[in-house]
């Protein structure tokens, strides 16, 4: 299991802050966590472009692998003034 955090826009989007996700034996990257979650929240597909995700508290990248027990946060841009 890993736990997803969702914050601002994506929050909206999904209605949670955070899930316990169990991950699928094909799903071992950022990229291939990405479009699982674009499976599992349809809301989702073609609106993670330009969210970041951060693993462990640290912003990675699609290569970044995903295991059991990560904390993975989507992060959508954010305006401020």
């Amino acid at each position: 299991m890993i736990t997803v955090l969702y914050f601002a826009a994506v929050r909206d989007l999904v209605g949670k802050d955070e899930e316990q996700l169990a991950l699928p034996a094909d799903v071992a990257t950022i990229a291939a966590l990405t479009a699982h979650l674009a499976r599992v929240h349809p809301e989702l597909d073609g609106r993670l472009a330009h969210v970041r995700l951060a693993r462990n508290e640290e912003f990675s990248r699609a290569e970044d692998p995903v295991a059991e027990g990560d904390v993975i946060a989507l992060i959508p841009p954010v305006a401020g003034g």
